[in-house]
């Protein structure tokens, strides 16, 4: 089969599983999409019993696709950048300070908090796992994942405040996360010797480049803009800001994910300043549409995933009992940086709950855990992600609108 014909039976599938949910199951799209991917996984492992030659066809099928490499070099400069385009910069300038601690504090406190929990929730199951590697495990489950958040708040009818401090911490938390990923992953393997101040340069370098990159590239890219009279130009120029700029980012060792977000801020807010209403429209229109239709290839992915897991019960009731885990690491999470700022008062008292169940895993964990290397519990950790994230994605994702409803009922 070739990458064309791949590509074709790929979103062809992904389709029928979008048509399937509209029709029938009425989820939002993304979360429809995947549920009607993870259905689709049952069948096949219950066709298994009877063609288990099938099974490993589409098993071999799904492992052709590289999971961590459609998130991190297709998808999430694209979608990155979509979202950053509709956020209010006028609020996030108003509530940076709240959205910078949790995006960073928020993410460090998280990944502690995840790997000591997870070390001895494995010890439970007389799992031998280093520390480290939990540690490693803590740090790419934290992130919030953007793409999952923006696509529940726009109907989860959240105060308008909130939705902003949940939206920009899913967009700049990664990252941070992507940092203290890859800094403790380089210990758990030993290609790296731990020191506190090479971390923290690393971590300002990777943060502080990437905003200041971010900055002069949408300003610059902004004045190019504003002179335009062409849409499909504008269009044009602006996809080239989200792949291009995120490739310029990776070259200069500063965050790719965060240098696409503030470029498109910067781009998203001063179209709105000095745009026609025409070509403003067709511009936020098409990124509109362009981020539905990414978000429902990449969450119908997460469900065809599943295809390719090899996973015991153990790992599956592992996977569960770090649901709450992680849940507990949020609320830490979310309730510290808060708290510096006596933020928590009379009138909103349910800002931590709604933030904490709000906190959605997604695509780049699993990405981050597919990137894994070979290690004695790299399925193991796999697994584990793939029940967070599904938990999220399905219970969550799907619950927290109501939740913001009876909330508000009972203050």
């Amino acid at each position: 089969m070739t990458v064309f014909e791949s590509v074709g039976a790929l979103l062809s599938l992904i389709a029928i599983f979008g048509y399937i949910n509209h029709m029938f199951i009425k989820l939002p799209d993304t979360l429809g999409t995947t549920a009607v991917g993870l259905l689709a996984c049952v069948f096949l492992s219950l066709l298994s019993l009877s063609h288990p030659e099938m099974v490993t066809r589409a098993q071999h099928l799904v492992e052709m696709i590289d999971f961590s490499e459609i998130v991190f070099h297709g998808l999430l400069g694209l979608l990155l950048f979509a979202g950053a385009m509709h956020v209010d910069i006028s609020k996030m300038r108003r509530l940076k300070l709240p959205v910078f601690l949790l995006a960073t504090i928020g993410v460090l406190i998280s990944t502690i908090v995840v790997g000591i929990g997870f070390y001895f929730v494995v010890r439970l199951f007389n799992v031998s796992i280093s520390f480290l590697w939990c540690l490693v495990f803590g740090a790419l489950i934290s992130p919030t994942d953007p793409m999952a958040v923006l696509a529940v708040l726009k109907n989860a009818n959240v105060s308008s405040d909130l939705e902003t401090q949940i939206t920009g911490e899913s967009l700049f938390n990664d990252g941070t996360a992507v940092v203290a990923f890859i800094t403790l992953l380089g210990l758990a393997t030993g290609t790296l010797e731990f020191s506190f101040g090479n971390m923290l340069l690393t971590l300002a370098q990777e943060i502080f480049g990437a905003v200041f990159f971010g900055l002069v590239t949408g300003y610059c890219a902004s004045l190019m803009l504003r002179d335009l009279d062409s849409y499909p130009i504008e269009i044009l120029t602006t996809l080239a800001l989200s792949t291009a700029g995120y490739s310029i980012a990776e070259h200069l060792h500063v965050s790719a994910p965060l240098s696409v977000v503030v470029i498109g801020l910067v781009v998203g807010y001063r179209s709105n300043l000095s745009k026609k209403k025409e070509n403003r429209e067709y511009l936020f229109s098409f990124w509109g549409l362009l981020d539905e239709l990414f978000n429902l290839i990449l969450f119908g992915l997460i469900g065809l995933e599943v295809i390719a897991l090899s996973f015991n019960l153990q790992d599956l009731w592992l996977g569960v009992i770090t649901v709450f885990v992680v849940l507990f690491a949020r609320y830490i999470s979310v309730v510290t940086p808060i708290s510096i700022l006596n933020y928590i008062n009379e009138d909103n008292t349910n800002t931590v709950k709604i933030m904490t169940w709000g906190g959605l895993r997604g695509g780049i964990s699993i990405a981050l855990a597919l990137s894994l290397p070979h290690f004695e519990g790299r399925e193991m950790f796999i697994v584990v992600t793939y029940v967070v994230v599904i938990f999220s994605l399905l219970i969550q994702a799907t619950t927290l609108g109501p939740l913001v409803r009876f909330l508000d009922k009972n203050k």
